[in-house]
């Protein structure tokens, strides 16, 4: 195998060549945008958890059509679970997008990954806890651990397509996928790689919903599913659990060019920190500074970011705190928007398909709204939020932020392509 020699000289720029994702709404850009723009969500009454006890909320954003891909052997998947399944079709569609996937570059260990989510399989989970319920190990098997192991994703991504770069699990729940693509970024920026597969992804689970349910932080408009999730307005009554995979393909600028690569967008900035504080309430203080160090980083004023994607989960505490923040830094002229009103919360997935659709409207100039939201709640930070239509918006630099339990932040910035 050819040796990867990093250069770590100088700071290297990191560009997306390759973008993808799965969703309740559609598997590329041109089906969203057809749902987006017609008004309609994912989000379903899934019937059969009103027979769990105690679960009030029977709303969820499940993918009715995805499955395995035909050319994808047993051998292939025998270790994956439906999480990880997610995953590695949407990195393939990615490395296709970025004419990478059968490329020797991604094999000769100048091509890393790094991926999350906040489980592993359901599934296979369940099976390992029969050991004790059942007092019996006849429902494991030699994968059941690599199912349902927290890195699951990132492992079989990397076994899938024969990656021999370094490998970051990001399981940090909310922003194990915008984690991601940070690490993967900066993978890159500092000469450790020269090309990332980063993302997140979840599969749906009714344990996930029960975690929001106890806290009095999901949504119980179980019969209006059209209806729900609800950010920022004055009527929400909490988030809704989605399911979903994000794959972005990232690269060293002089790489991607010596191949003649189609260049998506630029990644220029990035911060992540933490609260400190409570584990589960939101801090507006580190929310703004970690937007203000994704603009240190990109070396920015924050008049020049254009539109911020919005973490927007739809709870009280939240929605709160994250557009007190955002005034806090941008003021009141901000444009800001909130994917999760259409796919609901796909907990490790949503930081990096949000990257995903923001820098495909970013590219297209439009904007999607927030759906639902007819009343913005006074007590969130005075902003401009984009509402019924879409906005037509001409930007060089975009923003997308998300939160996760534990106090943990991040904030991406992207900048337009300009050959």
């Amino acid at each position: 195998m050819k040796e990867f020699r990093p250069r770590r000289d100088i700071p290297r720029r990191v560009v997306v060549t390759g973008m993808s994702g799965i969703t309740s709404l559609g598997q590329d850009w041109a089906s969203i945008e057809a749902n987006i723009r017609a008004g309609r969500n994912g989000i379903r009454t899934m019937d059969d958890w009103a027979a769990i006890e105690g679960l009030l909320t029977h709303l969820a954003g499940p993918i009715p059509d995805f499955s395995k891909p035909a050319h994808y052997s047993r051998k292939q998947t025998r270790s994956m679970g439906r999480v990880a399944l997610m995953a590695t079709r949407s990195a393939e569609v990615a490395l296709a997008d970025a004419g990478l996937l059968n490329d020797p570059s991604i094999t000769d260990g100048r091509m890393g990954v790094a991926y999350g989510s906040c489980n592993g399989s359901t599934e296979a989970t369940i099976n390992f806890a029969r050991m004790y319920t059942d007092q019996s190990t006849r429902s494991m098997s030699a994968t059941t651990y690599i199912e349902m192991m927290s890195h699951t994703c990132a492992v079989n991504i990397g076994l899938f397509f024969g990656l021999k770069g370094r490998i970051i699990p990001t399981a940090s729940a909310c922003t194990s996928g915008s984690q991601g693509v940070g690490y993967a970024y900066e993978a890159i920026k500092f000469g450790q790689q020269s090309l990332m597969a980063a993302g997140g992804a979840e599969e749906l689970c009714a344990a996930d919903s029960a975690v929001f349910d106890t806290l009095f932080a999901a949504s119980l408009k179980n019969d209006t599913p059209e209806l729900t999730p609800r950010p920022f307005d004055a009527g929400r009554d909490g988030l809704v659990i989605g399911e979903g995979a994000g794959t972005l393909i990232l690269e060293d600028l002089e790489h991607a060019q010596a191949r003649g690569a189609t260049i998506h967008a630029e990644v220029v900035g990035y911060g992540t920190n933490s609260d400190g504080a409570h584990i589960t309430q939101p801090t507006a203080a580190t929310m703004q500074a970690v937007m203000e160090l994704a603009l240190q980083d990109a070396g920015l004023s924050p008049d020049a970011i254009g539109y911020v994607n919005a973490h927007g989960t739809a709870t009280e505490f939240g929605d709160i705190a994250e557009t007190t923040a955002t005034h806090a830094v941008f003021g009141s002229r901000m444009p800001i928007s909130s994917l999760k009103s259409y796919f609901g919360h796909t907990l490790g997935a949503c930081g990096a398909l949000e990257a995903w659709l923001t820098i495909e409207m970013m590219n297209r100039d439009w904007y999607a709204p927030t759906l639902n939201l007819d009343n913005v709640d006074p007590r969130c930070g005075e902003l401009d939020y984009i509402a019924g239509q879409g906005r037509t918006l001409h930007n060089e630099y975009v923003m997308s932020n998300n939160f996760a339990f534990g106090g943990i932040n991040t904030s991406l910035i992207f900048k337009r392509w300009k050959q």
